[in-house]
């Protein structure tokens, strides 16, 4: 199996999906925007990781590639492969299948807690009740045509969404290590701006070894599901 990632920024890389995808035996190649521009064959891969970074999707004129970007994975999602958009990669994946996004009315930066939205259907992932998550976005999005909400937040509704049954978008980042918290708090802290959804430097970063592996595992759970989706 073949996993590819977009990566846009390098301090927001895979975090807990690259021990995921090794361990399943995923062969993983990339494209770094901040490198190139080049995307491989859809048919050519199995599953598709688009990541997080500062820019807005709807940034075009500053970055031209996001127009290419949001072409492939229009591509990609069509050939019916599996697909997992992180914070900006799930805006990309929102604005891709027709959606707006927008300013959010509040940022939302730090560990606070998202609720798993109820489902009967049997084909649509499962959040807990409620999870602490680590968040850093201040953007947000409207669903797109056909997707279903998986989780939301007092400071943001759509949190999470499937589309089908192998893309899921994620607002919040599950794949988050002790590490990749101290690289974006480097490059962002200038976005620390004290208010109801924003953490200080100190709270974001004594986090609990308990708590990034818990939402690491819950990222394991949310790729296993589109793994056997792919299936």
């Amino acid at each position: 199996m073949r996993a590819h990632y977009l990566q846009h920024v390098p301090f927001e890389g895979l975090g807990s999906i690259e021990s995921w995808l090794d361990s399943n035996g995923y062969e993983l190649t990339h494209t770094r925007f901040f490198e190139s521009v080049h995307f491989p064959d859809p048919e050519a891969i199995d599953l598709l990781v688009v990541m997080g970074g500062p820019m807005s999707v709807n940034d075009e004129d500053q970055f031209p590639w996001l127009v290419l970007e949001k072409r492939f994975v229009r591509e990609v999602i069509e050939s019916g492969k599996s697909v997992l958009g992180i914070c900006l990669g799930a805006q990309m994946i929102a604005h891709a299948m027709g959606a707006k996004v927008f300013p959010n009315p509040v940022k939302e930066i730090g560990w606070f807690p998202v609720r798993g939205v109820a489902s009967v259907d049997a084909s649509v992932f499962r959040f807990p009740p409620s999870e602490i998550v680590f968040h850093w976005h201040g953007e947000t999005f409207d669903l797109p045509p056909g997707a279903v909400r998986l989780a939301k937040s007092e400071g943001c509704e759509n949190q999470a969404f499937q589309l089908g049954k192998r893309v899921i978008g994620l607002q919040f980042h599950l794949e988050t290590t002790p590490k990749s918290a101290r690289e974006i708090v480097s490059h962002c802290r200038h976005e620390l701006v004290p208010s109801r959804y924003v953490q200080t430097e100190e709270e974001i970063l004594s986090a609990s070894p308990s708590r990034y592996q818990s939402i690491n595992d819950l990222m394991g759970g949310v790729l296993s599901f589109l793994q056997r989706g792919d299936g």
